[in-house]
C-alpha cells in the first residue's frame, strides 16, 4: 500500500507520536476491522522516529478503540480482538529465523560458532526483544542452533541441521 509521505512538525507543540497516531487514523478509517496495521518497526522506518515514538502511536490509537493488539502477531483495526483478523503474511519471528537460517546455510555463520546475541538481533531487525526469542527458539527447534548458558548461541553442528 503506497502511503503519502507527510512532514512532522518538530518545532510545533504538538508532540510527534500524537502526529504520526492522527496520520495512523487517517490510514485505518479506511480499513476494514481486522486488517493489520503497520508494525512498530514499519512505523519507525518510515517516520524516522524511535521505536518508544512509535509504540505511543499505536497506543494512542489502541486507548481510542480504533485498533487492538495481539502479542507476537501486532496491531489490528477494530476495537477488540474477538473479531476476525486478516494474519500477516509471515509473523516477523518467522521471518528473522527463516533468514538466520539461509545465512547459516550460506556459510556466514560457520558450525559451533557464535551467532549475533538478542541485543544485536534486535537493533538488526528493529524487533522487540521477544520476537527474537521466538526467533530464536524456532532455529533451535529445527536444529539450526543450540545455545550455551552464559556464552550466547552457537550455529549447531552440519548432521544437526534440518533436512530438506
Amino acid at each position: 500500500m503506497a502511503y503519502v509521505s507527510y512532514v512532522l512538525d518538530y518545532e510545533g507543540d504538538t508532540h510527534i507520536y500524537l502526529q504520526i497516531a492522527d496520520i495512523l487514523r487517517g490510514r485505518v478509517a479506511g480499513l476494514s476491522a481486522g486488517h493489520p496495521i503497520p508494525s512498530e518497526a514499519e512505523i519507525q522506518e518510515e517516520f524516522g522516529v524511535a521505536r518508544t515514538t512509535a509504540r505511543r502511536a499505536v497506543h494512542v490509537l489502541r486507548e481510542e478503540g480504533l485498533v487492538y493488539t495481539v502479542q507476537g502477531e501486532g496491531a489490528f483495526v477494530g476495537p477488540s480482538a474477538d473479531g476476525p483478523r486478516i494474519k500477516r503474511k509471515e509473523p516477523l519471528y518467522v521471518q528473522i529465523s527463516r533468514e538466520l537460517a539461509e545465512q547459516i546455510k550460506a556459510g556466514k555463520y560457520q558450525p559451533r560458532r557464535p551467532i549475533p546475541g538478542e541485543t544485536a538481533l534486535v537493533k538488526q531487525y528493529g524487533v522487540a526483544r521477544e520476537t527474537v526469542r521466538r526467533a530464536m527458539a524456532m532455529l533451535r527447534e529445527q536444529g539450526w542452533i543450540y545455545t550455551v548458558a552464559q556464552r550466547g548461541s552457537y550455529v549447531s553442528p552440519k548432521e544437526s541441521w534440518p533436512q530438506p
